[in-house]
C-alpha cells in the first residue's frame, strides 16, 4: 500500500465509523426518535434564544406549563407502552382514568381521606385491567375489540355515576403538596413522572419480567417453549396499563381541582400515538421506555411550539398525524429487517 492509499484509507476510516454509528442508532427502538427529538430542541432553543420577545419557549412560565401537561399522557404512555410491547392494546385507559378519577373525587367529597380514596382508585383501574386481560384470554378476542368495548362501557359508567356534571376535588394539603407541589421548583407531578419512567426502565430492561414481556410479545410460541406464563404476564401488563390510567387520572385531578366526565375522550389514542412515535412496534415486542418518554415530550414540544406560534389547532392534528404514520412505517420497515436477519 503507497503512503497516498494509507492517507486515502485513513480518511475515509472516520466517515465510515460514524455512519456505521448512525445506522446503529437508527436501528435501536428508540434512536431515531432521539435524533429528532434533539433537532426539534436544537432548533427551539435556538429560536428561543435569537426571538426571546416572540419565541418564549426558553421562560419559565412555558416550562412550567410544560411540566405540568406532560405527567398525564406520559402516565397513560407508560402504562400502554409496556401492554403494546406485550403484544395487546388498550383502547379503554382513557375512560378508566376519568372513572377512577371521578370515584376518588367523590371518596373525597363524603369524607374519605385522599390518602385512602387514591389507592381505592388505583385498585380500581388495575382490577378493570385485570378484567380487560382475561376477557381478552379467555375467549381468545382481540384486545382492541374487548378494550373498544371497555371504552364505551366506562364512559357511560361516568354518566351513570355522577352524570355530567363536575365533581370537585379538595385533598388535604399534604396530599396536594405530594401531587400537585413543587420541589425546587420543579412541578411534583413531573418528579412522579420521571421516577416512573426509572422504575418502568429497571423493570422491562433490568429485571426477568421485562424479558418475558418482550419474548411474550415478540414470540408467544417461543415464549411458551421456553417456560414463560404467557397469558400471566399479559394479565399483569394489563393490570399495569389500568393501574397506570388511575394514577394519571389522580395527577390531573388533584392539579386541577375537579374531575369533568368527558376529559379523558382521546387521550388512549394520544397514549398508544406516543408510543408508536417513540418506536414501539404495534406487533409488540420492541420498544424501549426511553422511546415512550422521547414519544410523549416530542407531542408536547410541538404543541408547545404551535401554541406558541399562534398556529391553529388542527396544525398539530395534521403534523401528529404525519409523524404516526412515517414512525409506523419506520418502525414496520425495523420489523420486517429483524425477521429477514
Amino acid at each position: 500500500m503507497t503512503v497516498t492509499e494509507m492517507i486515502d484509507h485513513r480518511a475515509a476510516w472516520p466517515r465510515r465509523t460514524a455512519a456505521q454509528s448512525l445506522h446503529a442508532l437508527l436501528t435501536m427502538p428508540a434512536g431515531a426518535i432521539l435524533l429528532v427529538f434533539v433537532a426539534v430542541q436544537i432548533g427551539c432553543i435556538a429560536a428561543g434564544l435569537l426571538f426571546p420577545d416572540d419565541f418564549r419557549y426558553l421562560s419559565s412560565a412555558n416550562m412550567g406549563i410544560m411540566m405540568r401537561s406532560v405527567p398525564v399522557l406520559g402516565c397513560l404512555a407508560l402504562g400502554a407502552g409496556v401492554l403494546m410491547i406485550s403484544g395487546e392494546f388498550d383502547l379503554s385507559i382513557g375512560s378508566v382514568y376519568t372513572f377512577t378519577a371521578i370515584v376518588m373525587a367523590m371518596l373525597v367529597g363524603n369524607g374519605v381521606d385522599a390518602f385512602l380514596a387514591a389507592p381505592a382508585g388505583l385498585l380500581i383501574g388495575a382490577a378493570i385491567g385485570l378484567l380487560n386481560g382475561a376477557l381478552t384470554l379467555r375467549f381468545n378476542l382481540p384486545s382492541f375489540i374487548v378494550t373498544l368495548g371497555g371504552l364505551l362501557f366506562w364512559r357511560g359508567a361516568v354518566l351513570l355515576l355522577n352524570g355530567a356534571v363536575q365533581v370537585r376535588f379538595d385533598p388535604n394539603p399534604v396530599f396536594n403538596a405530594l401531587f400537585s407541589g413543587t420541589l425546587l421548583g420543579i412541578n411534583a407531578a413531573f418528579i412522579w413522572f420521571i421516577g416512573l419512567c426509572l422504575v418502568f426502565w429497571a423493570m422491562l430492561h433490568r429485571h426477568r419480567f421485562g424479558n418475558h414481556v418482550f419474548a411474550t410479545g415478540g414470540n408467544r410460541s417461543a415464549a411458551t417453549a421456553i417456560g414463560v406464563n404467557t397469558n400471566a404476564i399479559k394479565l399483569m401488563a394489563f393490570a399495569i396499563a389500568g393501574f397506570m390510567a388511575a394514577f394519571a387520572g389522580i395527577l390531573a385531578t388533584t392539579r386541577v381541582g375537579s374531575v369533568q366526565p368527558g376529559q379523558g375522550a382521546g387521550l388512549e389514542l394520544q397514549a398508544i400515538a406516543a408510543c408508536v412515535i417513540g418506536g414501539l412496534s404495534l406487533r409488540g415486542g420492541r420498544g424501549s421506555i426511553l422511546g415512550v418518554f422521547l414519544g410523549v415530550m416530542l407531542i408536547f414540544t410541538i404543541t408547545d411550539v404551535l401554541l406558541l406560534m399562534r398556529a391553529p389547532g388542527f396544525y398539530l392534528d395534521m403534523f401528529i398525524a404525519t409523524l404516526i404514520v412515517v414512525a409506523s412505517i419506520f418502525n414496520h420497515g425495523l420489523d420486517r429487517r429483524g425477521a429477514a436477519s
